[in-house]
């Protein structure tokens, strides 16, 4: 059985070997790393069997309007190629959801698979004229998920990540 919860100290090594697995030595692992340290918001969860992290979801705020309204951007998630296609990104993705909703969060954005992530709610961004800080995304790819519609600006705007984000892009 899996248990999902929150990222503890004692997980580093094991979300860094997740991380490296899944993104086969990617940026990714680095990038979690840095946010660790230097996000004062950084919300992650691991995915535990029989001791074992097999996966991890990071969420760290996002900004439109340079400001103005503050969502979270789900950005890196990864489980071990040995648990994939077994629910597990699909819990992790829940999870964090539904956390971030009970916590007020008003939305979340995800550069992701479009054939995946709108089974968790996400919708193009593009819809609330919304876009993404870096041109070269595809507009299909730039998601987000709504809580409080009230948050977002009336005449749309680019979406930013945190700084971290920009070398692994």
């Amino acid at each position: 059985m899996t248990e999902i919860r929150k990222e503890e100290p004692r997980d580093q090594d094991a979300v860094r070997r997740v991380n490296m697995t899944a993104f086969e030595n990617g940026p990714e692992a680095a990038l979690v790393d840095r946010l660790r340290v230097c996000c004062e918001d950084y919300l992650a969860f691991v995915a535990v069997e029989d001791g074992a992290v097999v996966g991890h979801i990071l969420f760290t705020p996002v900004t439109v309007d340079d400001g103005a309204a503050v969502g979270m951007g789900l950005a890196p998630m990864a489980v071990l190629p040995s648990h994939q296609h077994k629910g597990i990104g699909s819990q992790l993705i829940r999870h964090g959801l539904a956390h971030l909703h009970r916590s007020g969060c008003p939305f979340v954005i995800v550069l992701g698979h479009p054939g995946y992530y709108p089974r968790f709610g996400f919708e193009p961004a593009s819809k609330y004229q919304l876009s993404s800080q870096w041109e070269s995304v595809p507009d299909e790819a730039f998601m987000i998920v709504i809580y409080d519609p009230a948050a977002l600006p009336t005449a749309g705007s680019v979406v930013r990540y945190r700084e971290e984000f920009n070398d692994a892009v």
